[in-house]
């Protein structure tokens, strides 16, 4: 009997101890913080969809795939705001004419070049002389002013004061105009054959029957 009250105590004494107080404590708030969680998410229920008798009594279940939901929503927008960020912080620091020669080169003869290179293949370099051709078009037309020193955040800006319709395409292309040349971005046909058609559009002509 003796041993068995000792037992009892010695027992006690260990569950008085830091670690299990510590362990039962955070267990405690843990439980406390999800059903704070649950009663606030249930009550937004109950905002968001009156005809519900009680969303407070939606079962654990159901609220946790709302909570993954909301976290997978939170998760994809601030993937978005991080790429759109880094793509505008891009553009904000290439300069897309690198020389005197590029600058010289008329719209047509950039043109006549990126149609010599996509014939061969070679996609990248097809896809900045193309891009070249659109900017030296915009030049000649007066809808920006093209620059050795200035970047293409520059020159959307310009545009964005004359046409914005224009602005945002060339926004658009110029991403991926930045990944491929400064972000060794390999090339496919498909989306290559995307940015070429939208590029000549704008200069008047599909060029379509000379995609590969």
């Amino acid at each position: 009997m003796l041993d068995a009250n000792k037992a009892r105590d010695d027992l006690e004494e260990i569950l008085k101890t830091k670690e299990y107080t510590v362990y039962y404590e955070s267990k405690g708030f843990i439980a406390t913080w999800w059903d704070h969680a649950k009663d606030w998410i249930a009550a937004q229920l109950e905002k968001l969809f009156p005809a519900i008798d009680s969303a407070s009594g939606a079962s654990g279940p159901i609220l946790i795939s709302i909570i993954v939901i909301i976290i997978s929503l939170l998760a994809l927008s601030t993937f978005f705001l991080i790429r759109h960020t880094r793509r505008t912080r891009l553009l904000r620091k290439q300069k897309p004419l690198q020389s005197m020669k590029e600058m010289n080169w008329t719209y047509q003869k950039h043109l006549e070049e990126a149609e010599k290179q996509e014939a061969l293949g070679a996609y990248t370099l097809s896809t900045r002389h193309l891009f070249l051709a659109l900017l030296l078009y915009f030049h000649e037309k007066g809808l920006l002013e093209a620059r050795i020193w200035k970047t293409n955040w520059e020159y959307y800006d310009e545009l964005r004061k004359v046409d914005l319709q224009k602005a945002e395409l060339f926004f658009k292309l110029a991403h991926f105009f930045e990944e491929v040349t400064y972000g060794e971005r390999n090339v496919q046909k498909e989306e290559y054959s995307q940015f070429h058609n939208e590029a000549r559009k704008v200069l008047g002509d599909t060029g379509e029957e000379n995609i590969l």
